[in-house]
């Protein structure tokens, strides 16, 4: 069985405060001298432990993981929990919003920290294999949009990213531009998705597909392999991201 670790790790630019890190090894990681894929995951408090879960319920990533026999180095990033600073912390770009208000905009701070000090960091600690082909991210939500930004921006580090109930609805005009301006390896796999319960209405979620398969299409443009999904009945929470794990962890490795 794989075990998890945590550990804190000075996230400076953000805030004052270590942020938790939780960080998944495979079974016989101790015995033997592999190397593993490395899998960025936002919202890490959410990964691994219900009793850690915001709201009680994690994504039982260890529990799929193990069952399945997966060789992932899985690390888990903790948020800033105080107010909408997870907002601020997971859009790249400001957004004025009729309920959250002004949201600043750090999601490069975020981004930046991750390539530059976490990522050296689980490399030099752990027995990864450092190559962009073997380095993932992905996220929910917010987390989603910055899993989605992360691949886009640092395409030289991260070769893919699974973008759960992607928020586009704050900043789809800015994204779909810094999509359109960026070069992109082709050896890209992005895959997005929503559920089909989570919106509320049948306009929101009509916008929301439209948006979707919008960045969908911009992306296969310039030659990306990516794939949209509406998950039926899925709801916008931890039960439905974790019923999704098989799916875009199969997509990475076909």
């Amino acid at each position: 069985m794989g075990e998890v670790r945590q550990f804190e790790l000075d996230i400076s630019p953000l805030d004052q405060s270590p942020r938790d890190i939780f960080i998944y090894l495979p079974n016989n990681y101790l015995n033997n001298k592999k190397r593993y894929p490395v899998l960025y995951m936002l919202d890490g408090q959410n990964i691994f432990f219900n009793d850690y879960a915001t709201y009680g319920k994690s994504w039982e990533m260890k529990e799929f993981l193990d069952q399945h026999h997966k060789e992932y180095i899985v690390v888990g990033i903790d948020c800033n929990h105080t107010g909408n600073q997870r907002l601020v912390e997971y859009t790249p770009f400001e957004f004025n919003d009729h309920y959250f208000g002004y949201i600043e905009a750090k999601g490069d701070i975020t981004i930046d920290w991750i390539v530059s000090t976490l990522k050296p960091h689980i490399d030099k600690n752990y027995r990864t294999l450092k190559t962009r082909e073997n380095t993932s991210i992905a996220g929910s939500s917010m987390g989603g949009l910055m899993a989605l930004y992360s691949v886009i921006k640092y395409n030289d580090i991260f070769s893919k990213a699974a973008c759960l109930s992607l928020s586009l609805m704050f900043v789809y005009k800015e994204i779909y531009e810094y999509i359109n301006k960026s070069n992109l390896n082709k050896n890209t796999k992005i895959y997005m998705d929503f559920g089909s319960k989570e919106l509320g209405s049948k306009n929101r979620t009509i916008k929301t597909l439209d948006s979707m398969l919008s960045i969908n299409y911009l992306l296969q443009l310039k030659g990306i392999n990516s794939v949209p999904n509406i998950i039926v009945n899925g709801m916008h929470n931890e039960a439905t991201w974790e019923s999704v794990v098989p799916i875009f962890i199969d997509y990475f490795e076909k």
